[in-house]
């Protein structure tokens, strides 16, 4: 089943932080995942604080989620990360293809 690391954080060195994204976007096609949203333009639509910056990385299990996150070349770009932010990181399971809903698709999706 999909499973997403979510990230909600907010930067405190903003220059040291690029340093850590190369190294740590290198890591994550290793572990079968891939960026889905980040850094763009956040909409907040209900509830606050407003939050900084948003990103979504999906994998295509849970197991290679925490795999990813624990191995040894993430850690090494988390700890940049850590030094140069704060906030909250999360892993959440999504839904199997068959179990999402039949919401009304536009005719190119159908």
């Amino acid at each position: 089943m999909p499973t997403y690391v979510v990230g909600d954080i907010h930067i405190t060195d903003p220059a040291a932080f690029q340093s850590h994204v190369p190294r740590a976007m290198a890591t994550i096609a290793r572990f079968g995942g891939r960026v889905i949203a980040g850094g763009g333009k956040i909409d907040l639509l209900e509830g606050g604080p407003m939050p900084e910056r948003i990103f979504i990385i999906e994998f295509p299990n849970a197991d290679a989620a925490r795999r990813w996150y624990r191995s040894d070349e993430y850690q090494a770009a988390l700890k940049v990360r850590l030094s140069t932010s704060h906030g909250r990181v999360f892993l959440i399971e999504g839904v199997e293809p068959a179990m999402r809903p039949a919401w009304p698709r536009p005719e190119s999706e159908a």
